[in-house]
């Protein structure tokens, strides 16, 4: 990638978040980590990644909440949400996504670097996407 696109990884397990951390770093990402809803939705608020992979069950605010507010904030209404849970509650994935969360992985149904494959793609397109607006208007 030729600029380095920021990842906030907002997720409970350190073992996971810290090795989610070191796999994005490894395929050329920035990152940020946040262990908890509040923290995750100020480092969110206030530095603007690229992406946030959020967990659902989380101390605190938990996952869906922090969504919600994210939603409310003018640079976080637009924010590129994957959710990332051991969740699987048709409720949970249907409200999340409702509140636009582009992706949702069950953390046992899928390999880590299967998701940053995902994260990749969903970040070329859109910056495939800008680009073509762009040039559209020339």
């Amino acid at each position: 990638m030729d600029t380095k696109k920021t990842i906030l990884v907002i997720e409970d397990e350190k073992d996971l978040a810290e090795v989610l951390k070191v796999k994005l770093e490894d395929a050329g990402f920035a990152t940020h980590v946040a262990f908890d809803g509040e923290s995750g939705l100020e480092v969110a608020v206030a530095e603007h990644p690229d992406l946030i992979l959020l967990d659902i069950v989380l101390p605190g605010m938990n996952g869906v909440e922090m969504l919600k507010q994210l939603r409310k904030d003018e640079w976080g209404k637009n924010a590129l949400v994957m959710i990332l849970t051991n969740s699987d509650d048709v409720e949970t994935m249907s409200q999340v996504i409702e509140d636009g969360a582009y992706e949702y992985f069950v953390k046992t149904e899928w390999k880590i670097e299967d998701i940053i494959s995902k994260i990749k793609d969903k970040l070329n397109a859109d910056q495939n996407r800008a680009v073509w607006k762009v040039e559209r208007k020339f």
